[in-house]
């Protein structure tokens, strides 16, 4: 692409975000650009001395209908859109008097937040709907050879300097990049009104409705590349992370130390910071740490300490901690680091660490230590082929009236806690999950196995720890009593499972015969 400089001999400023537009309006004027303006914007250029034209001296039509109409007007977009080496194009211009606008540095009224205002009336929801703004950057983002289009103050000291340095001239690349990014803010724009616009659901009663009563027509996702990967789940292929801009969740994490992540890194870190967000909430805000091995847990446990729940996680299934992933709910001090660093691990995930912590990892350069900021998720998207499918996050709690004890015996208040610790962890196993554990404390784990008993005998066969006196939880029903029956054998004296198997009697006549105590909650927990 051609990296000619013709001098840009006029720009044409409307921002709504008018961060250091009076310091680069100061710059262009510097160059000899003329300056031209609306509003708000041409009133802070001249409070900050700098010469401005308003927009109306170059229309010969004042600004109208409350600022909805100031640019939309052939001599703006006729100005912008003429391809300086058409004759044609030229000759037309000049019949009709309409100056060259070489530059055009705009951006959009805040929509998305005033969107996100609580009770936000929808008129003025409809007011902050730009027009003229994208209408402008469409424009010149069309016409980049002749026009550099500027849409972020991110830019604007790169594009001073490259004015400054080629006698006020910008490369065709430079106004292409500027183009790209352009058209992605116009893309994003129109789609945050769209999707903003569809939850009004009544016109006579217009509304925006929750965000959560219902899927959207169509799925408008906006992401931006935070980090290209080394390569995907297999080095074969190629992979690369995106981020939603919010600051929040683990593809806005800062990541303090170490080698960079990988596509698995990061699937085992979103696994152990879920697990981890699950024991923020009332009832459970202890501190924990989870480890975590191919999105499963190997060891979860809380402590009076965090320092204790990791030596309690790591009890469970020590061989299998080696190289994991840590998720913890707790800013992470200088007793847990020391701990810590006497395992290999890959990842550290939480919400912040002591200067002490960080001493002590400082020596495993390749330790990924990464500070996450929490955020709900609101949904989880699979891709398949030709489309994906979309689905509520599983953030379903379980309550008191949630449980129903089906047994002859009951649980013990012991038991009890226990079997609520197992469910949460049992949540984030994948299917079909047996997860075995005392309070606050998992002794074995089976994962992702086709049967169900076979789940039962592989938690068993991996625990570390005592089984008597433990309790499983199963993240769905008992087809058969066997399952039930293996569990029984482990020494475990209670079981907490949805239900809703055609054979639930037959399970839980085998739950009394082995005198286990059994809790139904009525929620599932598949995890695929």
């Amino acid at each position: 692409m051609s990296v000619s400089r013709p001098k840009i001999s006029r720009a044409l400023l409307s921002v709504t975000d008018k961060t250091g537009v009076a310091d680069f309006g100061r710059k262009l004027s510097a160059l000899g650009i003329e300056l031209i303006s609306t509003g708000g914007t041409a009133k802070l250029l001249r409070d900050s001395g700098i010469a401005v034209k308003d927009i109306s001296e170059l229309t010969g039509f004042p600004e109208m209908l409350d600022g909805r109409v100031k640019t939309l007007h052939p001599k703006v977009h006729g100005g912008i859109l003429h391809r300086r080496d058409d004759l044609a194009h030229l000759a037309a211009v000049a019949e009709h008097g309409i100056q060259p606008i070489d530059m055009v540095v705009v951006n959009l009224y805040a929509f998305e937040k005033t969107a996100a205002k609580p009770g936000v009336a929808f008129d003025e929801l409809i007011e902050n709907i730009d027009i003229g703004g994208p209408s402008m950057i469409r424009s010149a983002a069309k016409n980049f050879r002749d026009v550099a289009v500027v849409t972020s103050p991110a830019d604007y000291d790169e594009i001073a300097e490259e004015l400054a340095q080629s006698q006020g001239g910008l490369s065709t690349g430079t106004k292409w990049k500027l183009a790209q990014k352009a058209f992605a803010l116009t893309a994003a724009y129109d789609a945050a009104i769209a999707s903003t616009l569809e939850r009004v659901r009544d016109i006579a009663n217009p509304q925006l409705s929750a965000e959560t009563q219902s899927f959207p027509k169509t799925v408008r996702l906006q992401f931006q590349k935070a980090l290209d990967l080394r390569y995907g789940e297999n080095p074969h292929q190629k992979a690369a992370m995106y981020s939603d801009g919010s600051g929040e969740g683990v593809a806005n994490s800062c990541q303090l130390q170490g080698k960079e992540l990988s596509y698995n890194n990061i699937v085992d870190l979103q696994a152990a910071w879920d697990l981890a967000q699950e024991f923020n909430e009332p009832g459970f805000d202890l501190p924990f740490c989870a480890i975590i091995k191919h999105t499963n847990a190997a060891g979860a446990a809380t402590g009076r300490t965090l320092a204790e729940a990791y030596k309690r996680a790591l009890e469970c299934d020590p061989v299998s901690a080696f190289g994991g992933v840590i998720g913890v709910n707790r800013l992470i001090d200088a007793e847990t680091a020391e701990e810590m660093h006497k395992l290999f691990l890959e990842v550290i995930a939480a919400p912040g660490f002591e200067e002490a912590a960080k001493a002590w990892f400082a020596t495993k350069k390749n330790l990924r230590l990464v500070e996450v900021k929490a955020a709900p998720q609101k949904w989880l998207l699979k891709n398949i082929s030709g489309g994906m499918l979309v689905q509520d996050a599983d953030v379903r709690p379980l309550s008191d009236v949630d449980l129903k004890v089906v047994t002859q015996r009951a649980p013990t208040p012991e038991e009890t806690r226990a079997m609520l610790f197992a469910w949460k962890i049992c949540k984030h196993v994948k299917s079909n999950a047996i997860v075995y554990a005392r309070e606050g404390q998992t002794v074995g784990v089976g994962a992702g196995q086709m049967s169900r008993v076979d789940s039962a005998k592989i938690g068993a066969m991996k625990a570390q720890l005592p089984l008597k006196g433990t309790v499983a939880a199963s993240d769905a029903f008992f087809p058969f009593p066997d399952g039930v029956e293996e569990i029984g054998k482990t020494g475990a004296t209670a079981i907490i499972q949805p239900g809703g198997s055609q054979r639930d009697q037959e399970v839980i006549a085998a739950a009394d015969r082995l005198g286990l105590a059994m809790i139904f909650t009525g929620v599932r927990h598949f995890r695929h």
